[in-house]
């Protein structure tokens, strides 16, 4: 049976000789991780995109539904501070969205100085059909391995994730 290739094996062979010191199953693992997360991240950019919607509203959207399953009022500055964004970068988002009809802002009622940003109907349908695509691009994604091989790489996964998680900062 021949050995599986891909674009990763090409990049590794090609820094081996530039760094001795280079791990090739390591460099393997983490670029490859991270060639998947970018092929699938591009897949859903151009899929939303046929649906009117940017990656950067579906983040939005899916933040300020977050907050409101979590019982909390959504302000721009907290939108802003969860997104890791500035605030004038998330009053431009707003403005796009609001413009839609995703959602609404309105004068806090306890303290006029804030605002309160809601999702509308129309914003939650627009999330849900953007999760929906998002869904079924995962699962193509992994497609090309068996439930059996699905189930082993989750479990290495976790093997992994668990032990960076437990590390100390």
């Amino acid at each position: 049976m021949a050995r599986l290739t891909d674009s990763v094996d090409q990049h590794v062979e090609r820094w081996l000789p530039a760094l001795p010191q280079l791990d090739a199953e390591v460099e393997g693992v983490i670029t490859r991780m991270q060639r998947l997360l970018w092929l699938l991240k591009r897949s859903k950019v151009q899929a939303w995109a046929r649906q009117g919607v940017t990656a950067a509203d579906v983040q939005t959207v899916h933040t300020l539904l977050a907050c409101e399953l979590s019982g909390v009022e959504a302000t721009p500055a907290l939108l802003a501070e969860k997104s890791q964004m500035t605030r004038a970068g998330m009053t431009s988002r707003l403005d796009r969205l609001e413009t839609a009809g995703h959602l609404t802002r309105h004068p806090d009622p306890e303290d006029r100085r804030r605002v309160i940003v809601r999702l509308t109907p129309a914003g939650r349908a627009m999330w849900e059909a953007a999760l929906e695509v998002g869904i079924r691009l995962e699962a193509e994604l992994l497609d090309h391995l068996t439930p059996h091989q699905r189930t082993q790489l989750n479990q290495l996964l976790r093997a992994l994730l668990s032990g960076v998680e437990a590390r100390p900062d």
